[in-house]
């Protein structure tokens, strides 16, 4: 992780800075301010389980919502929350890596490919 999480919210998920400016600059290249950052953990992968990350403009019943601020959301499901929490995202823009990656501890190992974890 290149930079430390700014706030680790009711769902556990902490979102670092340049994931939260990231993520403006995105809904603000998209012309709107109804999106929420969703993340949750479904079946599937080598491993069993994968992270889906990806902007929504619904809310779910039992959905867990926390605004970072400035019109940045992140909406997790009532499922996926025991498997995010102590996670963080974080957003990476450099040579080798550029795109927003998860840090969970709770993720036991995961497939060669690193699309997956158990």
């Amino acid at each position: 992780m290149t930079e430390t999480a700014v706030e680790t919210a009711a769902h556990g998920v902490a979102l670092t800075q340049a994931a939260t400016d990231k993520v403006r600059s995105l809904m603000s290249q998209e012309g709107r301010d109804d999106l929420r950052l969703r993340l949750a953990v479904q079946p599937g992968g080598c491993s069993g389980l994968i992270y889906q990350l990806y902007f929504d403009e619904r809310v779910l019943d039992g959905d867990v919502s926390v605004d970072f601020g400035d019109g940045v959301e992140v909406v997790v499901d009532k499922m996926s929350v025991p498997y995010l929490d102590g996670a963080s995202i974080d957003f990476e823009d450099t040579i080798e890596k550029q795109g927003f990656t998860i840090d969970n501890p709770n993720a036991e190992g995961s497939c060669a490919c690193g699309d997956s974890f158990n």
